[in-house]
């Protein structure tokens, strides 16, 4: 017995999906939670032995909520994984070790991610190392946030040594494009969510990594320039030159995306206050349609 659930949110992944659940072979009850795939990607699954449940998609958050509170899985603990995420062995060991020690006040594992990109691993142009609360027990963990979810757990979180890997770029540059401007719109939502919401620069001190990545979110959504910003910041502050050429194309491609999470925004508010003036009546002279004198 593995002692480990495997949870794989799904839509049309069936590029992806082999060798994902190839990676998690050592689990002995691994969940497809699917969003009504038009591809093979159900076929896939249960051709490896998975087990397939549908829910039609409306957010990150909700979609993994539902996953966590309407399965039942074989393993009290349950490891979250993405189709283009692939589990090492060393990973899958150092898990099943510690949910088997793992006193009744332990309800989470972060865990850091190897992003891969031309065949390297960009080691610093993407933000590493980010921690992630992947592994839960199942009923202590609750999901937050539309996009970029934040795990919020009921209990005490320990943090693994190992890595999950990831291979964002599987399906292609333009697919990665596709998805990323879904997100984008998800982010423009959140950004103008929180303009309003008062800043504790505390946070950037927390012990918690998801408030500090919040905080930095919070700082970051203010942030004039914020593409060129965010350039600058992946590749020179965080060293992205020396990731070679995957580290610039991977830091302009993230420019990219900021660019397109802060147009929907200032178009929305541009679109907003050129009502308000049209709506507004001339203070000086008759109206257009007055007759002449």
């Amino acid at each position: 017995m593995s002692g480990v659930s495997i949870l794989i949110l799904t839509l049309n992944e069936e590029t992806n999906l082999s060798e994902c659940i190839d990676s998690c072979a050592w689990s002995d009850d691994i969940v497809v939670f699917d969003s009504i795939s038009t591809d093979r990607t159900q076929e896939v699954a249960r051709a490896r032995g998975a087990r397939v449940i549908e829910r039609r998609f409306d957010n990150y958050a909700a979609q993994r909520n539902a996953a966590l509170t309407s399965v039942a899985y074989v393993h009290p603990w349950v490891l979250m994984v993405d189709a283009d995420e692939r589990v090492p062995e060393d990973l899958a060991a150092e898990m099943q070790s510690r949910v088997a020690a793992a006193d009744p006040g332990m309800v989470m594992f972060r865990m850091r991610r190897m992003d891969f990109f031309l065949s390297r691993w960009l080691k610093r142009s993407s933000g590493y190392p980010t921690w992630f609360g992947r592994l839960v027990r199942v009923g202590y963990v609750r999901v937050e946030r539309e996009v970029n979810e934040e795990f919020v757990p009921d209990g005490a979180v320990g943090r693994l040594t190992a890595h999950l890997h990831h291979y964002p770029f599987n399906k292609g540059i333009a697919f990665w494009y596709e998805r990323h401007n879904r997100y984008s719109s998800m982010e423009a939502l959140e950004k103008i969510r929180s303009r309003d919401e008062r800043i504790s620069l505390s946070g950037l001190f927390a012990s918690d990594p998801s408030v500090r990545r919040r905080t930095l979110k919070q700082i970051g959504y203010r942030m004039p320039l914020r593409p060129l910003m965010m350039f600058l910041y992946f590749y020179v502050v965080r060293l992205g030159i020396l990731d070679g050429r995957a580290g610039c194309y991977f830091s302009l491609m993230r420019a990219a995306y900021e660019l397109s999470a802060c147009l929907p925004r200032r178009s929305s508010r541009h679109r907003r206050n050129r009502g308000r003036q049209a709506a507004r009546p001339a203070r000086f002279g008759p109206p257009a349609d007055a007759p002449h004198p």
